[in-house]
This record gives structure tokens, C-alpha cells and sequence, in this order.
């Protein structure tokens, strides 16, 4: 009879980084973690060569990644990255005799139930209604979303796969009207990715830039941005942060709204764990409550903020399996 508990590779590949990892088998513990930056490498498969060159392994028989990216067929254009594939050309070139591919934030949402408390800090809300979805949002490159939803088998739950950061943001005062109609000027759709991701806070900070009067010239990298914001140095990365959590806040409210979402909201990415008391004393969760006859409803909800050393995803990638 086939192994059915074979060794695989496990991948999360966002805009910026591929972070892969090794599993001996369905529960074994991820070994072999190793992050490699997607411009180092021209396609996802020569970058899985070289994290299995570096091994000194032969590929395994399974390969699970979690990518950030839409997956409606075989072939995958990302859209924060120059990697194109198609899946079953890459399943064929590496050798492997299962390969899946699911969006980053459907492999995250995966590994949520799993996730031990001491990766967890709540940011508001009561205790979490058992047995209810569960909503995920997390800003990095871009906004990655997804959910949770019980299914009908006790104990299990079935992973949302849409693309809910490329939403309409909208505007809960003037100020943040005059700064998505300068994301719209600039881009034509102001979606929730275009203010809230690294690129989005370098997108708000030079839309204050410009309402400011100042040129495109002072246009900065995101981590400056949150580096001078968090030191206190400059208003516009101050306000610029500030707006990014405030508009954050209104995603995640919705997305609470959307899904029932009682079970509690789930914020992953690499960006909003860096930011500490910052984002603990930010506008997010006083703009997720503030939806009018709901604020009831969603003051009730528990935020937790994801704070882990490896990726989740690639656990949950491996549940993919």
C-alpha cells in the first residue's frame, strides 16, 4: 500500500518572501525552515530547487504552498510578484506526485484552530462564541483575507478562498475621503489593498504628501515609515499610520459583519505584529466597532493579534493536504 503519510515540502510565498519548510509526515513537527526572497529567483520552481539543493534532499513525494494569489485554474500570474507557473508544469519539473496550491490566507485560516494561546494577544471584545466562524485579515505585502466556517462534521471547518483585500475602501470622515480620492486619482479603484499593506502605507503617506503640498520626492519605504511614525519624528508617517489602522479597523469590522464572524478575527501578516502598543492604542478598534446599530454586535467580537516565530501557513498548508 502507498505511504499515506509522505514527506513533503511546505510553502508560504508572499509578494516579498517564499518561506518553505520540511515535514516528515501529516503531524511531524516543520523542520528545515529557511525564508528566501521571490526577486532572488526567477520561478517559484527554482526557488523550491534551491531550498532542496540546500538540503542536499531529492524532492519529496507531496508539495503544499499557500501563495498570495488568487487560484482559479492551473495557471498562476501573482500579483505582487514576477512569478508565473503553471502548477502542473511545476508538479512535473520538480518530480513531486501531489502538488497543491491554495491562496496564502486559506492556508493560514487552516492553521488558526490550532494556533496555541501564547501566539495569541486579544485586542478587545468578549470570549469567543464556540462553534461560529472565524474571520482572518493580515496586511504584508498586500492584504491578505479569509475565514473559517464550521462544517457540518463536528470538529471541522471548511477555509474561505475569495480575494476580500481588493474590497472598495471607504471613508468614515472627511479627511479620509480627501485621501482616497487621491488613491483614486492615482490608481482608479481605491481597494482595501491599496491603503492597508506595506505598498499602502507608502501609498497614504505619499497622498498626505501630495494633500500637504509636497512633491512625489518625499515619497519613503514603508518600513521608515513605521520607523519614524513609532518614534514620533514625523506627522505624515504618524498620520499616515494612524490612517492605515483606522482603515484596517473598517475592514475587519466588515469582514466580522460579512461572515458572523462571533468566533472571533484573526490578524496575521508581517506588518501589524511589529508595531506593539502602537496598534494596541491606534483608531483600529474603535473604527472596527463603529458601524452604526451593529457597534453592539462587533463590541462583542475578540480581535487577536497572530504573534508567531514560523509561519502558521505552513502548517496550514500542510492541512491542505
Amino acid at each position: 500500500m502507498p505511504d499515506a503519510r509522505p514527506a513533503r515540502v511546505l510553502g508560504d510565498v508572499g509578494g516579498t518572501n517564499a518561506r518553505f519548510a520540511w515535514q516528515d509526515g501529516d503531524d511531524a513537527p516543520l523542520r528545515d525552515i529557511a525564508t528566501i526572497p521571490t526577486a532572488d529567483h526567477p520561478t517559484l520552481a527554482a526557488a523550491l530547487a534551491h531550498y532542496l539543493h540546500d538540503l542536499q534532499r531529492a524532492a519529496p513525494p507531496w508539495c503544499s504552498i499557500g501563495i498570495a494569489n488568487p487560484i482559479t485554474g492551473d495557471h498562476v500570474q501573482m500579483t505582487n510578484s514576477h512569478w508565473s507557473f503553471s502548477i502542473e508544469a511545476v508538479r512535473r519539473e520538480m518530480g513531486f506526485e501531489r502538488f497543491v496550491v491554495i491562496n496564502d490566507f486559506t492556508a493560514l485560516a487552516l492553521a488558526i484552530p490550532d494556533l496555541p494561546k501564547d501566539e495569541l494577544r486579544q485586542l478587545g471584545g468578549g470570549v469567543a462564541v464556540a462553534g461560529t466562524p472565524l474571520g482572518l485579515i493580515g496586511p504584508g505585502t498586500g492584504l491578505g483575507v479569509s475565514g473559517l466556517v464550521p462544517s457540518s462534521e463536528p470538529g471541522r471547518w471548511v477555509a474561505l478562498q475569495g480575494e476580500g483585500g481588493h474590497v472598495t475602501l471607504g471613508a468614515s470622515n472627511a479627511r479620509e475621503a480627501a485621501v482616497l480620492q487621491v488613491l483614486r486619482d492615482r490608481f482608479g479603484h481605491a481597494s482595501a489593498e491599496r491603503a492597508v499593506s506595506g505598498q499602502g502605507l507608502e501609498a497614504l503617506h505619499e497622498a498626505l504628501c501630495t494633500l500637504g503640498g509636497a512633491s512625489s520626492a518625499t515619497a519613503l519605504p514603508a518600513a521608515e515609515i513605521s520607523q519614524r511614525a513609532l518614534a514620533s519624528s514625523d506627522a505624515q508617517c504618524v498620520e499616515a499610520l494612524d490612517l492605515f489602522c483606522a482603515f484596517l479597523g473598517n475592514v475587519a469590522g466588515n469582514l466580522a459583519l460579512t461572515l458572523g464572524a462571533r468566533g472571533g478575527v484573526y490578524i496575521g501578516g508581517g506588518i501589524v505584529p511589529r508595531l506593539g502598543d502602537a496598534f494596541t492604542n491606534s483608531r483600529f478598534r474603535a473604527c472596527f466597532e463603529d458601524k452604526g446599530r451593529f457597534r453592539a454586535y462587533l463590541e462583542a467580537i475578540p480581535v487577536y493579534v497572530i504573534h508567531a516565530e514560523v509561519s502558521p501557513a505552513l502548517l496550514g498548508a500542510s492541512r491542505a493536504l
